[in-house]
């Protein structure tokens, strides 16, 4: 990891932390408890890849960091509340998230289904409110959408529908690429394509090829993330090590063998520094984010 992109990291986890401190409901708010779970499960834990993102586009686009705090902030609120459902008896069933007790272990699975819908709610307040997010309403419905779709049926949630019906079932490339697609690149995309949105005068030619390179990093993640599922432990990890073979899930190391997925990573990681060839010294932290992701060991 570059020297530049490690910096960079800590600044917009501090920031974001702060962020996301600021718009959530304190704990001496009724219901006491709701307040309580949704400030466990957000502050205080995670890599914040996808905030990460946002402020890294941002930058590169010239943007204000203040007008990016709200977007990066949804899209963590929404990324969370995947999490806690994703970590429910009914989906996974893990206890552990982040280094620390999942939600349905800390307090109790209503309050853990509860709070997944608090969060996926403050999501969209805080796009169509937030005063430092200096733009139209036009263009806040714009953000909504964005996220919206990312989040839904064909999105996060559909993909994460794809994969419990393919629990046993061995899916060829294309398949199982749709399947992240939807499921963790959709996400990671709404990210980039959040903080385009607020770079009005924009050329279109350029925001696509943002969202191509979003679209390349959202794979490799999900790539790189089932490589460590095999090759880490639970304590590297902050989650269960190996929970995706003892789930019977389709992943690209077991489609491709480990060599083979981690050249798979590779391959699109190159894909993504393409995707910025239009792009000077601004983006850096963009392309040093791409190989960070297939690098990372967490």
């Amino acid at each position: 990891m570059s020297n530049a992109l490690k910096e960079y990291i800590v600044t917009a986890q501090n920031r974001v932390e702060r962020a996301l401190d600021l718009r959530l409901p304190s704990e001496k708010i009724l219901p006491h408890k709701l307040h309580q779970a949704m400030r466990y499960t957000v502050l205080d834990g995670g890599k914040r890849m996808r905030p990460l993102l946002t402020y890294c586009t941002g930058k590169a686009l010239g943007l204000d960091e203040a007008q990016l705090d709200a977007p990066a902030c949804a899209v963590e609120l929404i990324h969370v509340y995947s999490l806690i459902h994703d970590d429910l008896p009914a989906m996974d069933d893990d206890d552990l998230r982040r280094g620390k007790a999942t939600c349905h272990i800390a307090y109790d699975e209503a309050t853990a289904i509860l709070t997944g819908d608090a969060l996926q709610a403050l999501a969209f307040e805080v796009l169509a409110n937030d005063t430092a997010m200096n733009t139209d309403s036009l263009n806040r419905l714009k953000m909504i959408t964005t996220l919206t779709k990312a989040s839904g049926s064909q999105g996060m949630v559909g993909g994460q529908a794809i994969d419990l019906a393919s629990v046993g079932t061995m899916l060829n490339l294309p398949e199982l690429e749709n399947m992240h697609i939807h499921k963790t690149g959709a996400l990671i995309r709404a990210s980039v394509n959040m903080a385009v949105l607020l770079k009005t005068d924009i050329d279109p030619v350029l925001a696509k090829k943002l969202d191509h390179y979003a679209k390349c990093i959202g794979l490799s993640f999900q790539v790189k993330d089932d490589i460590l599922d095999e090759e880490s432990d639970t304590a590297t990890l902050g989650k269960t090590q190996g929970k995706d073979q003892q789930n019977d899930k389709p992943t690209y190391p077991a489609l491709l063998g480990l060599a083979g997925a981690k050249q798979k990573a590779q391959e699109l990681h190159e894909q993504a520094i393409a995707s910025l060839s239009s792009f000077g010294k601004e983006a850096d932290l963009l392309r040093d984010l791409s190989l960070y992701i297939i690098q990372r060991t967490y």
